[in-house]
């Protein structure tokens, strides 16, 4: 009985908390401008989701297109990187098991602690010559996903033997040939939490194109919430439109890969 009335209060819990602010957002996306101004938790009387998507898709010679494009090739490109670059990380740490893997170690942690300083990586950015640019915001994102993903990838790097490495090694093969061809393809379920978790975040961050990737041909799909809210007039109905539009892609990929995604957390946490 106790264990039925705590399934219960966490079920109602998460539906107060993730299923009712979905609803309400549905339901004003789906109003009229006036309607949706009023901020009531309401059928509208005239239901008009799919105009008011199709409007914030063609807004502004279909920018809405531009961004969903440059937020694609974004968390393409970052989450890539992060894979390849967490992972060699996480198989040198693992493997040394030293004082200067300890010291790489706690500055991975303060990665995940320590807020990105905003004005020193601009000033970087520039002297490299990359600010403004898709490959600089690349590196920005790498750089700030990357302590997470080698938690993972270390983690759950902690369960394959050294045993393997050792007769590959015994074999001929390098240090390289032993990361790809047998330490990598075990790797596939922290892989699949890597992906998930840092598409999702990097998909919907708002804060690092804001700063690190300024201009009208770079705006990513959270950007384009600044086209239908303003000091004087805003369009409530289509920014909760473009909200929806915005959210389709992770939510579609997180309940695709969720149960990869959960295995890969527990296998990390149980066997690390």
């Amino acid at each position: 009985m106790k264990s039925v009335l705590i399934d219960v209060t966490t079920l109602i819990t998460i539906g107060i908390v993730f299923v009712v602010p979905f609803i309400f957002i549905l339901l004003t996306a789906a109003k009229t401008r006036g309607e949706a101004a009023l901020f009531r938790f309401s059928w509208p009387d005239e239901f008009q989701l799919l105009e008011n998507i199709r409007e914030v898709m063609v807004f502004g010679d279909n920018r809405m297109i531009l961004a969903l494009w440059n937020s694609t090739l974004l968390t393409v490109g970052a989450v890539m990187l992060i894979v390849l670059f967490s992972a060699l990380v996480a198989f040198v740490m693992q493997r040394r098991g030293d004082r200067l893997a300890s010291v790489v170690g706690t500055f991975m942690l303060a990665g995940l602690i320590i807020p990105p300083a905003v004005v020193p990586t601009i000033f970087l950015l520039q002297w490299l010559g990359i600010y403004k640019t898709l490959i600089g915001l690349i590196m920005v994102e790498v750089a700030f996903s990357m302590p997470f993903a080698i938690l993972i990838f270390r983690a759950f790097m902690s369960s394959i033997p050294r045993e393997l490495d050792e007769a590959a090694i015994m074999d001929g093969a390098s240090p390289l040939r032993v990361f790809f061809t047998i330490i990598l393809p075990l790797l596939r379920p922290a892989i699949v939490t890597v992906v998930v978790t840092s598409s999702v975040a990097i998909f919907n961050d708002f804060v690092g194109p804001l700063y690190f990737l300024p201009g009208a041909e770079n705006v990513t799909a959270p950007l384009t919430l600044y086209s239908f809210i303003s000091q004087f007039s805003s369009q409530w109905n289509l920014l909760f439109a473009d909200v929806i539009v915005i959210t389709i892609l992770p939510l579609i990929v997180f309940i695709f890969f969720q149960k990869q995604l959960v295995s890969g957390m527990m296998g990390g946490a149980i066997k690390g």
